[in-house]
């Protein structure tokens, strides 16, 4: 979405505060599918753009549109005097939004910041753990437990990180910002409307933050571009498929939303109905029982787990339960179902 507010509420032709070098304040969302990055980035634009009179753009970058799939949303603002003539991607943004603890783990998703701009994060770490984490010199951290307050008010997490990014971003009325989402769901989902004013609000509020101050020369996070996988030197012959989808070397742990089953073996009484519904075939069996020949499961690979639950609902004893995912607790608990791919990789 790329417009110019036709009747603003008023014009603003001052700079925004911590604008970059060419005159445009950026924000970048960092997401996967389903956790509703792209409509808050056009929330966020709308707000700016016909309610606050400034002039921007937003448009969201995704590959297949399904769930846990990676989302970049990017919005621009500038003076109302100003047209916005680029629909690049934000590549020095000012705010960065990670929606989604587990990309870290996939690619810098600080690539870019200035070194005076604020990182928010969508975790229950403090903000010195994710710039250790991150390897961060200087500017702002900022987190935010958004999955928390989108289960307890019944939401998603998208308009908790609205109300950190409208905190973080000083120009932006975080009234206006309200404005927008009532507009946004009245129309379909108008019985969602008032929580997820509150899930704002709680965002707004509760986001913490901690600055490191910039020194004098800091050129920030450096920018990362994607390159090409093949040239037209050395691309492989037309249709061959290098990387399957359903490839060993997959990790689709940073598809899951927050939860993930937890595996009690005390429980279990090893009768594979959670490896029948199991559409990533996550579960690691062996025939070698305590002096009998039974299948026993081992346990799961999280590597290949994607969140469903379903084994979950499935199980019939309980062995299997819902548990909020926290940073390291997969690494931790996780059975390989391939150990020498680990061996290979240097993991084991």
């Amino acid at each position: 979405m790329s417009t110019r507010a036709p009747t603003p509420v008023d014009t603003r032709t001052d700079p925004l505060p911590g604008s970059g070098d060419d005159g445009f304040f950026g924000i970048r969302l960092e997401s996967i599918g389903g956790l509703g990055a792209h409509l808050a980035g056009k929330i966020l634009a709308e707000a700016g753009v016909l309610r606050q009179g400034f002039n921007g753009a937003h448009f969201s970058s995704y590959g297949s549109e399904k769930k846990g799939t990676p989302v970049k949303s990017f919005v621009r603002f500038c003076p109302g005097d100003r047209e916005v003539r680029t629909s690049s991607p934000i590549e020095r943004p000012q705010v960065v939004a990670v929606f989604h603890e587990a990309l870290t783990h996939s690619f810098d998703v600080a690539a870019g910041l200035t070194a005076s701009g604020t990182l928010i994060m969508n975790t229950r770490s403090a903000p010195e753990q994710v710039r250790e984490a991150l390897g961060l010199r200087s500017g702002t951290v900022a987190v935010l437990d958004a999955l928390g307050i989108a289960i307890e008010e019944k939401t998603r997490v998208n308009t908790a990180m609205l109300g950190a990014v409208a905190r973080a971003c000083p120009f932006l009325d975080p009234a206006v910002v309200k404005e927008s989402i009532r507009a946004s769901f009245s129309a379909r989902y108008a019985h969602l409307v008032e929580a997820n004013l509150r899930t704002f609000d709680r965002g707004y509020r509760e986001v913490r933050s901690r600055t490191w101050p910039a020194e004098p020369g800091d050129p920030g996070r450096p920018v990362q571009r994607t390159a090409p996988a093949f040239g037209y030197l050395d691309a492989p012959i037309g249709g061959a498929i290098l990387d399957v989808g359903n490839s060993i070397v997959k990790n689709l742990s940073t598809s899951r939303q927050g939860f993930l089953p937890a595996f009690d073996p005390d429980a279990c009484t090893h009768c594979g109905i959670c490896d029948i519904v199991c559409p990533d075939l996550c579960f690691v069996w062996s025939d070698e029982g305590d002096g009998q020949p039974a299948v026993r499961l081992l346990g799961i690979d999280y590597n290949y787990c994607k969140g469903c639950l379903k084994c979950v609902d499935a199980c019939p004893t309980g062995a299997l339960a819902e548990l909020r995912e926290e940073d390291g607790w997969a690494e931790a608990h996780r059975v390989p179902l391939f150990a020498w791919l680990d061996r290979e990789r240097g993991d084991a």
